[in-house]
């Protein structure tokens, strides 16, 4: 599987998986006021009912101080065109997975390939809400490719932390 495939199958499993928090099995139906004495009453402005409603945003229970420097180590790698720092915050299976894609691809730089599919951000990516179980760990970005708060994984490798690939579980 190339590694094209893999990056944006991960990136829709995800965007599934946000989506999927947004739905629900409530049917809503709407029914005709048969009360004539208010026919002509004018609907209440911002409440006509074919408003969509937005689902509260998460609370930050902390601004990700373990995960946050790897996240911003990251991002200024990509942006320096550092391949050789951004493969040293990178999980060893991202790694491998990234040179693979490029090899099927016939691509030589590894920057590059990273960026055509992680938008670089204007400035600082945002991060919170880490969670930390062992040697994995969870942090909430936005910015850059991700203009909503979306989790992502990372792996402690020999003691350090790494930006991994890897979808995390509902």
């Amino acid at each position: 599987m190339n590694m094209r495939f893999k990056i944006f199958l991960t990136l829709l499993i995800t965007l599934a998986v946000l989506t999927a928090g947004c739905g629900g099995t409530e049917v809503t139906t709407n029914t005709v006021n048969t009360n004539v004495a208010n026919t002509n009453v004018a609907p209440v402005a911002g409440n006509t009912g074919l408003d969509p409603v937005k689902k509260p945003e998460a609370a930050t229970t902390n601004a990700a101080p373990t995960l946050a420097p790897v996240v911003h180590a990251y991002y200024d790698g990509l942006k320096k065109k550092d391949a050789s720092g951004v493969r040293k915050i990178m999980a060893q299976q991202f790694v491998q997975e990234t040179e693979a894609g490029m090899k099927d691809e016939s691509k030589t730089d590894f920057i590059a390939f990273l960026t055509e599919y992680d938008k670089l951000p204007e400035g600082k990516m945002e991060v919170r809400n880490e969670q930390i179980t062992g040697n994995k760990g969870v942090a909430e970005i936005k910015g850059g490719a991700y203009g909503t708060w979306t989790k992502i994984v990372f792996l402690n490798e020999g003691g350090t932390w790494k930006i991994s690939n890897e979808v995390p579980r509902p």
